[in-house]
């Protein structure tokens, strides 16, 4: 059975990270853009950081460009954004795409284990969430609208 363990990604530092380093841990998967409506969702993300972390919870977050070219920056400029504006912790990845056919494997993958409303696969906009048990397996996915801080008890059930 695939897993999220059998992708890796690209961080900001330009290293390759094999998600199975992350293996045993409860994660949140998060399409981010820092000229959305929604980057104010960056200060939740960072709030259930901090407050799951300990427990074995991690946030990654992968910058995405495709919804009104909401995050135009390069990767320094993204990673700057991320630390000065909200002092983000958690990872933070290269700039992918989520959907069409150059969508990175691990949004194919995560797309088609949790489709959307009406099973439409697509991600509609920035802060889409996918929430990964300590199996690596997608349990929920969470629309753009529901806020961080409302994903607490999700996260806790599964740590």
């Amino acid at each position: 059975m695939t897993s999220i363990y059998d992708f890796s990604a690209t961080r900001l530092d330009g290293t390759e990270q094999p998600l199975s380093a992350f293996q045993d841990g409860v994660l949140l998967i998060v399409n981010t853009a820092s000229k959305c409506g929604f980057t104010p969702q960056y200060e939740g993300l960072e709030t259930l950081q901090k407050t799951y972390g300990p427990k074995g919870f991690l946030v990654l977050g992968f910058p995405c460009n495709q919804f009104g070219g909401q995050e135009p920056g390069d990767a320094e400029e993204i990673a700057k954004f991320c630390k000065l504006t909200y002092d983000v912790s958690f990872p933070m990845f290269a700039k992918v795409e989520v959907n069409g056919a150059d969508a990175h494997p691990l949004y194919k993958f995560l797309k088609s284990a949790k489709p959307g409303l009406l099973g439409i696969e697509a991600i509609k906009w920035n802060f889409t969430k996918f929430l990964i048990d300590r199996k690596g397996q997608v349990v929920e996915r969470f629309a753009p609208t529901t806020t961080p801080a409302a994903l607490a008890g999700a996260v806790e059930a599964l740590l």
